[in-house]
């Protein structure tokens, strides 16, 4: 059962009220405390917005005023954190070092403060989820938006790749994957098991088959997603393993592009079996022999589990689960 031993939120250092930017800098010890303070936390937002307009903007300064800081900071330990380029600003790799410390930096200050704002941490804040399928956020998303109704919640949606990237840079509080990630760096919540299936058009004469084997699929025109989703990795690892190799006829970007093509008649897709869903046009067929398996997971960052929201989410998934498991 997954437990967090810790309790605070996440680091929205990014939108937050204008007079309300987190622990302060004022009560640090020193002017040259003080200072460094102000300039990394330019440079941070800098590099998480794209610009020094934006970050002047979310910090509530004026744009010559995050420059200057900046410069400062590039002047008094000579580096150069970003390369200005016309109107881009992109982030230098000595940048790209040090913001992943401060990505560090401002979520431990905002735990801080929301430690000190217990009471009403949870009436409100943002919850950024990342999926490869919303579908299994349905048991959980209801639940929680009726115990926290003062919580945003946005959702996007990705490959497993993409989502583990985001969770890295901060950019998603929780992802959940099509597999058990191996990686000691997250705190993970199984959700479900579900089988790997093959789909058609209403119209192909496949439909009417009850199952179809690898083997078939493999002279099959198949339909597949972009290199980095893990249903078509499983797929492919497992055909492997019986000396079988798929060559896609198509490629298409994200699941309902899959869809849609699939629908017009144009090839065969794959799928996992809870994330068919309900849909006129196709035909779900079971895979034969071997038997696909993907294990869906919620997954949150072990730095990030300690935050009220992300804990508070995890916590709940985990209650639901092991409940729906013992009805089952």
């Amino acid at each position: 059962m997954w437990k967090s031993t810790h309790d605070s939120e996440l680091p929205l250092n990014r939108t937050q009220d204008c007079h309300d930017l987190g622990v302060g800098y004022e009560n640090l010890p020193g002017e040259s405390e003080k200072m460094r303070y102000v300039q990394l936390r330019a440079f941070h937002n800098v590099a998480i917005y794209g610009g020094f307009s934006r970050a002047a903007e979310a910090l509530c300064l004026t744009q010559p005023a995050i420059s200057d800081q900046v410069r400062k900071l590039e002047e008094e330990y000579d580096v150069l954190l970003f390369d200005r380029k016309k109107k881009q600003v992109t982030v230098t790799a000595f940048g790209k070092k040090l913001l992943e410390i401060t990505h560090r930096m401002f979520d431990i200050e905002h735990q801080a403060h929301e430690l000190l704002s217990e009471s009403r941490a949870l009436g409100a804040g943002t919850l950024r989820i990342m999926a490869d399928s919303a579908h299994h956020l349905r048991p959980i998303l209801g639940p929680f938006r009726q115990k926290y109704p003062g919580v945003f919640i946005s959702v996007g949606t990705g490959n497993t790749e993409e989502i583990i990237n985001k969770l890295f840079s901060y950019e998603a509080d929780v992802g959940v994957l099509g597999e058990i990630p191996k990686n000691r760096d997250f705190e993970i919540v199984k959700l479900n098991s579900t089988p790997i299936v093959a789909f058609v058009s209403t119209e192909n004469k496949l439909s009417s088959q009850k199952s179809v084997s690898l083997q078939q699929l493999s002279d099959l025109p198949l339909v597949l997603r972009e290199q980095g989703s893990k249903t078509r990795q499983k797929l492919e690892e497992i055909a492997a393993s019986a000396g079988i190799s798929f060559n896609a006829k198509i490629q298409a970007e994200g699941r309902e592009a899959v869809r849609e093509i699939v629908a017009s008649g144009a090839g065969v897709g794959i799928v996992s079996e809870a994330e068919f869903g309900h849909d006129d046009r196709l035909k779900m067929i079971p895979i034969s022999g071997h038997k696909p398996l993907m294990d869906e997971a919620l997954i949150c960052l072990k730095e990030r589990s300690k935050g009220k929201l992300v804990n508070a989410f995890m916590t709940m998934a985990d209650e639901l689960t092991s409940r729906n498991s013992k009805t089952r």
